[in-house]
C-alpha cells in the first residue's frame, strides 16, 4: 500500500464498533489510515460525493442501513470506491452485496489490528487492479479499432468472437452479424492458383498452441464475392492458467499487426516495472520445465528471493527510488542465470528464479551464492549509493515437490527460515520446515487471542546494588501461560509476534501492567524500586509510543523516575534522528533509559555521548565468560570503564556464580542481575524477597 495515508469511511457502525475500528487501524503495521465515521447513512453518502474517500467499511446490519439497498446507493454515488462489508458469509445481505460488486467481506470478530488493515489493503489493491485492467482493456479495444490492419478472433470451436472495423470492411461482415458464426462463413480463404480452400491458420494455432502463418498466395473472399490478396498470421489466445481459449488472426500488414499482438501478449505476461516474466508466465514455464524434467529424468530448482529491509528504502527515499532499485536488482539477476533459466518478479520485493535443469543440488547453491554476491555491490541510483542484500530459499524437483505450486511454496518456506538465521544467505528446503511453519502458524493464531483471554503474565527479577546488597530495582519479564502448553518463554513467541504485527499491543499491555504493579508495591508500603521494562524496536518506533507511555504513567499513578525503559542498540541507531527526539522527550518526562545487551550491537562511543541514556546493561554472554575467556573479561572491564567515564550506571546481566560476582565488585560494577541472586518470580513471590540479605552481602565479605 502507498505510504500516503488512505481515508476510510465507516458506515453503519455503532459508536463502540467505530471506536474499535479506529483503534485497530491506529495500531496497524500495514499502511496508514485516516478513519472517518458517519453515524447517519445519508451523511455518509454525502461524504462519498466529495471524492476523498479511498475505501468504505460497511456494516449492513443496523436498520438504518437498509440492507443491500444501502450498498446499491453507495455504488451509485461512488462506483469506483471499494467496499469491504462487515458480516458473515452466511448472511444473505452480505452475499447479495458481494454478488453485486462489494470487493470482499470481513467477519465481525476479525476487526483487529492485524486482519482489518490487511483486508482493507487487499480490497484497495484489488480495486486498483480492476481499474487498471479496465483501462488496459479499453486501451486494447481502442488500439484494435484504430490500427490499419484487420483483426479477427475465434473461440475453441472456431466461431467468430470479434472483428475490428478493418476486418468488417474486408470480409463484408459486421461484427454483430459475424458473432458466433463458423469461421469458414466469415473468413473464406482460397489458393489464388488452384482456387481451392486453403489451410486455415486459426485451427493450427489452436491445435498446436503456436503462431501459424497463412499459406502463400492466398485470397480472402468477401461476403460480396470480392477477392483480396492477403498476408497474415494467427496466434493462440490463453487464459490465466496458460490454456488456449481461442485464436486471433491479423490480415494484410503482417509485420505491424504481429508486433501489436506480441505486445499485448507481452504486457499480459510480464511485470510492468522490471519487464521480467510475471507470476503467470513463470508458472507456465515452471509447469513446462517440470514436464521436461519428468520426461528426461533430470532435476530443476526454484529459488525464492526476498530483498532484506527493502521497505526501509521505500520509507526513507520514496517509491521512485525504490522502483529504480528493483529495476537494478532485476538487471543483476539476469546476469546470474543462463538463457534457458527464468527470472520472474512475483510482486513487491520478491523474485523467483527457475533453474530449468541442474545436475545436482550444488548447482542451485552456486547460483544462489552468485546472486547474493551480485546484490551486495552498491546500486548507484539518483545520486544515492544504495546497499541491499537478499535472502534465498531453494526447492529442488522432484525431491521437494512435483508441481509448480508445491515447489514455490517450499522455496518460500526455506527463504523464511533463512531469514530467521540472519538474512543475506540461502537455505535449502528441509522436510521439518513444513512442521515448523505449521507450528509458527499455530502460535500466531494463539497470540491473537492471548491478550483478550488474559494469558500473559509478568515475572519479576530483582536487580541488586553490588555495594550494599540491597534490591535496587526489578525487571519485568513477559511470559505466556498457554492453555495447552503451559508457561512459554518469550523466545518461543516474541519473534512471531513482531513479524505478525502483534508486538505493539502486547508491549503496551506489558508496560501498563508493570507500572501498575510497581505502584501497587509502593501503596503496600514497600520501598520504591525502579521498574525496568523491555521495549522492542517496533514499539519504540510506533508513532503512538510516547502518548501511550504518558497515559500509562497517568493511569497507574507511578512517578516517572521509577520507570526504566530498556532498549537495544539497534533500536537506537535506526531511522535517522527520530530515536534521539524520543529519548529527549523521555528525559524531560523523567523516565530512565537503559541500553540493553550492550556490546552485542554497534557499541559506538560516539552515539553513546549523543543520546540521553542513563544505564548500560552488560550482555550476559560476556558475564558468563568472566575468568573463562580472557577476551570476555577484558570486554566486561571495558564496558564498566566506559560507563563510568560517561557517568552511566552499569548493570551486569546473567550473574550466576560467586566468582562472577566477586569480579564485578572488584571492577566497580554498580548493579547485578541473574540467577545467583534470584530467578524471575511472580509478583506475589517477589514481594516476599528480603530487601537485604541476598547472596551479594556475604560474597563481598569473602
Amino acid at each position: 500500500m502507498s505510504l500516503t495515508a488512505v481515508r476510510i469511511l465507516l458506515l453503519g457502525q455503532s459508536p463502540s464498533d467505530a471506536q474499535s475500528v479506529r483503534e485497530a487501524l491506529a495500531d496497524a503495521r500495514v499502511g496508514s489510515f485516516i478513519v472517518e465515521w458517519e453515524p447517519r447513512f445519508a451523511d455518509g453518502l454525502e461524504r462519498l460525493r466529495g471524492n476523498e474517500i479511498t475505501a468504505v467499511l460497511l456494516d449492513l446490519s443496523p436498520p438504518d442501513c437498509q440492507g443491500s439497498a444501502a450498498f446499491a446507493e453507495i455504488r451509485r454515488v461512488a462506483p469506483h470506491v471499494p467496499v469491504l462489508v462487515v458480516g458473515s458469509p452466511d448472511d444473505v445481505v452480505v452475499r447479495q452485496a458481494v454478488a453485486c460488486g462489494a470487493q470482499d467481506y470481513i467477519r465481525r470478530d476479525r476487526l483487529d489490528s492485524y486482519t482489518l488493515p490487511r483486508a482493507l489493503a487487499r480490497v484497495i489493491e484489488r480495486q486498483a487492479a480492476e481499474e487498471a485492467l479496465h483501462f488496459e482493456q479499453q486501451r486494447a479495444d481502442i488500439t484494435l479499432n484504430s490500427i490499419g490492419d484487420a483483426v479477427l478472433s475465434t473461440d475453441l470451436t472456431n466461431r467468430v468472437t470479434y472483428l475490428n472495423p478493418v476486418a468488417e470492411r474486408m470480409t463484408g461482415w459486421s461484427r454483430q452479424d459475424a458473432f458466433g458464426r463458423p469461421l469458414v462463413d466469415v473468413f473464406r480463404i482460397v489458393d489464388a492458383t488452384t482456387r481451392q480452400p486453403t489451410r486455415n491458420p486459426m485451427e493450427e494455432a489452436i491445435q498446436l498452441d503456436r503462431v501459424a502463418g497463412l499459406t502463400p498466395n492466398c485470397l480472402l473472399v468477401g461476403r460480396d464475392g470480392l477477392e483480396t490478396a492477403i498476408e497474415d498470421s494467427a496466434s493462440p489466445i490463453h487464459d490465466r492458467r496458460g490454456q488456449v481459449i481461442g485464436a486471433v488472426i491479423v490480415f494484410k500488414d503482417v509485420g505491424e499487426a504481429r508486433a501489436a499482438a506480441v505486445q499485448i501478449v507481452h504486457l499480459a505476461q510480464h511485470d510492468v516495472l522490471t519487464d521480467l516474466p510475471n507470476r503467470l508466465l513463470l508458472n507456465d514455464r515452471l509447469t513446462q520445465a517440470i514436464a521436461l524434467a519428468q520426461r528426461h529424468r533430470h532435476h530443476l530448482a526454484v529459488l525464492f528471493l526476498d530483498l532484506d529491509r527493502f521497505k526501509h528504502v521505500n520509507d526513507s527515499l520514496g517509491h521512485v527510488i525504490g522502483d529504480a532499485l528493483l529495476q537494478s536488482v532485476a538487471r543483476r539477476l539476469m546476469t546470474c542465470v543462463r538463457g534457458s533459466d527464468t527470472v520472474s518478479r512475483q510482486g513487491g520485493d520478491e523474485f523467483l528464479v527457475l533453474l530449468s535443469e541442474i545436475a545436482r543440488a550444488d548447482d542451485a547453491a552456486a547460483s544462489a551464492q552468485k546472486i547474493i554476491a551480485a546484490l551486495v555491490a552498491p546500486h548507484e541510483i539518483a545520486h544515492h549509493q544504495l546497499h541491499i542484500t537478499g535472502t534465498i530459499g531453494i526447492s529442488v524437483y522432484p525431491d521437494d515437490g512435483r508441481d509448480a505450486e508445491t515447489l514455490i511454496k517450499c522455496a518460500d518456506t526455506a527463504m523464511y527460515h533463512a531469514k530467521e538465521r540472519g538474512r543475506n544467505r540461502f537455505q535449502f528446503f528441509e522436510r521439518d520446515m513444513h512442521a515448523r511453519a505449521v507450528e509458527r502458524q499455530w502460535i500466531e493464531a494463539g497470540l491473537h487471542l492471548a491478550l483478550t483471554r488474559r494469558e500473559f503474565v509478568l515475572y519479576y527479577q530483582p536487580k541488586v546494588d553490588l555495594d550494599t546488597g540491597m534490591i535496587c530495582g526489578t525487571e519485568a519479564l513477559l511470559r505466556w501461560v498457554h492453555p495447552e502448553r503451559g508457561l512459554m518463554s518469550p523466545k518461543e513467541f516474541v519473534p512471531i509476534a513482531e513479524d505478525g504485527g502483534l508486538m505493539v499491543p502486547i508491549g503496551q499491555w506489558v508496560l501498563g501492567e508493570a507500572c501498575r504493579q510497581a505502584r501497587a508495591w509502593i501503596d503496600e508500603g514497600r520501598r520504591p524500586l525502579a521498574m525496568a521494562v523491555n521495549i522492542s524496536a517496533v514499539e519504540f518506533q510506533d508513532p503512538g509510543f510516547l502518548g501511550h507511555l504518558r497515559m500509562v504513567l497517568r493511569d497507574s499513578g507511578l512517578d516517572a523516575r521509577y520507570l526504566e525503559l530498556e532498549l537495544t542498540e539497534s533500536a537506537l541507531i535506526q531511522h535517522n534522528g527520530a530515536p534521539a527526539l524520543v529519548l529527549q522527550a523521555l528525559k524531560e518526562m523523567g523516565v530512565q533509559v537503559a541500553i540493553d545487551d550492550f556490546g552485542t550491537g554497534y557499541s559506538s562511543l560516539s552515539y553513546l555521548r549523543k543520546l540521553p541514556v542513563n544505564v548500560l546493561k552488560i550482555d550476559q554472554s560476556f558475564v558468563h565468560e568472566i575468568s573463562a575467556v580472557p577476551l570476555g573479561t577484558s570486554l566486561v572491564c571495558a564496558v564498566i570503564s566506559m560507563g563510568k567515564s560517561l557517568g552511566l550506571r552499569v548493570v551486569a546481566e546473567g550473574v550466576e556464580t560467586k566468582e562472577q560476582l566477586a569480579f564485578l565488585q572488584a571492577e566497580g560494577c554498580a548493579e547485578g542481575q541473574g540467577f545467583y541472586f534470584s530467578r524471575p518470580l511472580v509478583a506475589g513471590q517477589f514481594a516476599l524477597l528480603p530487601e537485604t540479605g541476598l547472596p551479594v552481602v556475604w560474597a563481598s565479605a569473602n
